[in-house]
């Protein structure tokens, strides 16, 4: 699987095509999914365009995916970043009205399995995020089902991240759920390339890197999809 994750948490002051109104993500994620791509990530923004899990805002930017894009799979993020509170971040999960059909929750983040467990009652599948090894030994002990692991590697140095992708692949548990391997930054290419190599589901989009393989500018989340696709050489 190849997943576009559209904007995270930049602005268009970081790259103009950065899609953050709903419509903006609609019409983004109708021309990736004609490349190829089979899910979608996104961080919705509020009126003034800061991310949010606020219904009014998850529920606007799913909405408007979905109509876009009937059948393709529409994730968000529930970063602590956007919500430091645990407890308000499980009452947003609660209160959406048009849930995505799968949401990030890092391992790591202090009340992590509650906002998976509200999330999996609200019939959204969790994808749990581990950036490091304490991150992985958090997960092992979570007691709700997990839809995929992604293996974010923040090392902006390729060999750097290539590392702690291999540690954190090989403490996961065996027989679990599938596997997204991804980076961010500098080390985007070279995790994508190993994703693939390894078999496993990976992703790309302006949240992760701004840049093709040769380091030259990508003009939109399309263009980066196209390159990934074509197997991560420009």
């Amino acid at each position: 699987m190849l997943k576009a994750c559209l904007n995270g948490g930049r602005s268009r002051a970081e790259h103009p095509a950065v899609p953050v109104t709903p419509a903006e993500l609609a019409a983004d994620a109708a021309r990736c999914a004609a490349l190829g791509v089979t899910a979608v990530h996104v961080h919705p923004r509020d009126a003034d365009g800061a991310e949010s899990l606020d219904s009014a805002a998850v529920d606007a930017a799913v909405a408007a995916l979905r109509a876009a894009c009937p059948g393709l799979p529409v994730g968000v993020s529930t970063g602590a970043w956007i919500e430091p509170d645990p407890a308000a971040r499980v009452a947003a999960v609660r209160a959406w009205r048009v849930p995505p059909d799968f949401a990030s929750v890092n391992a790591h983040e202090i009340g992590a399995e509650q906002v998976a467990a509200a999330l999996v009652e609200r019939g959204v599948a969790v994808e749990a995020g581990v950036w490091t090894l304490d991150a992985v030994r958090a997960y092992r002990g979570w007691r709700v089902p997990v839809l995929r692991v992604l293996v974010e590697c923040m090392a902006p140095d390729p060999a750097d991240a290539l590392v702690d992708a291999a540690g954190i692949l090989a403490a996961l548990p065996s027989g679990g759920p599938s596997v997204l391997l991804h980076a961010e930054g500098p080390a985007v290419w070279s995790v994508l390339a190993e994703a693939v190599g390894r078999g496993l589901d990976t992703r790309i989009g302006l949240e992760d890197t701004l840049v093709l393989p040769g380091g030259a500018p990508a003009a939109d989340n399309a263009a980066l999809v196209a390159v990934a696709l074509a197997g991560g050489a420009d």
